[in-house]
């Protein structure tokens, strides 16, 4: 067997230029490395085939996220793992304008009507939004076919969804099968399953291009079809404790994965992951991660990969604001 390089992995990212985004994600959050134009998302770690990433440092750079996980599963992502990629795929969402009212099949609808592993349960962070910002998620009751396709076709389907202000700090988790949209004026961290399937009801695709009205029809069918659950997410602030010189807010947790945002001054030890993996998400300073096998500098707006075999970590920021982390494992 092969012996497995043990330290933390940072990942190259992919962005999207959907039309819902502007310059939030380079301006507000300071992310290095996009281009001067818009950027709706970008994918920070992610083991889907639509933005492959690849190990951008160590012994590992230029290989890909995949191709670690099919040869070292229990060492990168958990004792026992089996699953057919990383687990996790994390993003920045410059919701500048409303995303497209859409929803995500649930893990048995993927297998069954799209062969596909998993659906995709998520969760948004709120790192910024306008005081009048929104999020809309799930039906107020259940409709009809006939209801529900008149509402998407007068552009009146919000009506029928429930309403909340969000501000920053706030967490939204969106099972599989929820109706849902937020923005404008949001920027947003999503954790979700590594997963890309969707189904809007609107008239143009993400990209801003008109649907003919046939097309059209046929996605507010499918997505009818595909609403398969009746939660009704509400924003959260999530719950606080300090341990060990860290203030940790627990956010969201699903069954897939959890998500933390982690405060704190100068130097701590941890394991993120416990047994497993975990990611690092940087909103702050320049944070410091020294291992046995060496020392990675995470800037802000990046991410990083702790691996499972990785265990006990020191985080370290000279920055006198203090670290400002996103915990996924």
């Amino acid at each position: 067997m092969p012996r497995f390089d043990t330290y933390p992995l940072q990942p190259t990212f992919g962005m999207r230029h959907y039309a819902f985004g502007e310059r939030a994600i380079a301006e507000r959050l300071g992310k290095a490395g996009l281009p001067d134009r818009s950027v709706a998302e970008t994918w920070e770690v992610s083991d889907h085939p639509g933005a492959p990433a690849l190990v951008s440092n160590g012994a590992y750079a230029g290989q890909t996220l995949r191709s670690l996980v099919e040869r070292f599963p229990d060492e990168l992502v958990a004792p026992g793992w089996q699953g057919p990629h990383f687990p996790l795929l994390l993003k920045f969402l410059d919701a500048s304008h409303q995303l497209p009212i859409h929803l995500h099949p649930d893990d048995s609808v993927a297998r069954q009507r799209f062969g596909e592993p998993n659906g995709k349960n998520e969760a948004w962070h709120v790192i910024w939004a306008e005081p009048a910002a929104v999020v809309y998620v799930g039906l107020k009751s259940e409709v009809s076919r006939g209801v529900f396709e008149e509402a998407a076709l007068a552009g009146r389907l919000k009506e029928l969804m429930h309403e909340h202000p969000v501000v920053a700090g706030d967490t939204v988790h969106v099972p599989g099968g929820v109706l849902h949209t937020f923005g404008p004026g949001m920027l947003v961290f999503e954790v979700q399953q590594t997963s890309d399937l969707a189904a809007s009801v609107m008239p143009a695709d993400v990209y801003g291009r008109p649907l003919s009205r046939e097309q059209w029809l046929a996605n507010i069918h499918e997505t009818f079809e595909l609403m398969t659950s009746t939660a009704t997410p509400r924003p959260s602030a999530g719950t606080t404790v300090v341990s060990g010189g860290v203030r940790r807010t627990s956010c969201c947790v699903d069954p897939n994965f959890v998500l933390e945002r982690w405060t704190f001054a100068g130097e701590v030890s941890a394991n993120p992951g416990d047994a497993g993996c975990a990611t690092l998400t940087n909103l702050g300073a320049p944070l410091t991660i020294s291992t046995p096998n060496g020392q990675l500098t995470l800037e802000r707006a990046s991410s990083c990969i702790l691996p499972a075999a990785l265990g006990e970590v020191q985080l370290s920021v000279r920055d006198e604001r203090g670290a400002d982390l996103l915990v996924c494992h």
